[in-house]
């Protein structure tokens, strides 16, 4: 079973990496870009019968710092 997970900040944290983004984008020539926000994706390959709490735990306890960060898991079909 394939799982991700997808890390953002939370909103009002500011977010260094969305605004380095956000300028490089303008210097290109890029415009309507009103703002950037950057997180993580997380691919994880586990065992068939994993539960959501499994995963839900190894989000809290590693994955995601949830003092200033939110997650979503998504389940993948099998291909």
């Amino acid at each position: 079973m394939k799982a991700r997970v997808f890390v953002t900040l939370k909103p009002g944290v500011l977010d260094p990496q969305g605004k380095a983004i956000h300028h490089a984008l303008e210097g290109l020539g890029f415009a309507g870009v009103n703002d950037v926000r950057a997180g993580k994706l997380i691919e994880l390959d586990l065992a068939d019968g994993t539960s959501d709490s499994d995963i839900e735990d190894m989000c809290r306890k590693l994955l995601a710092n949830t003092v200033i960060e939110n997650f979503r898991i998504e389940r993948l079909e099998h291909a």
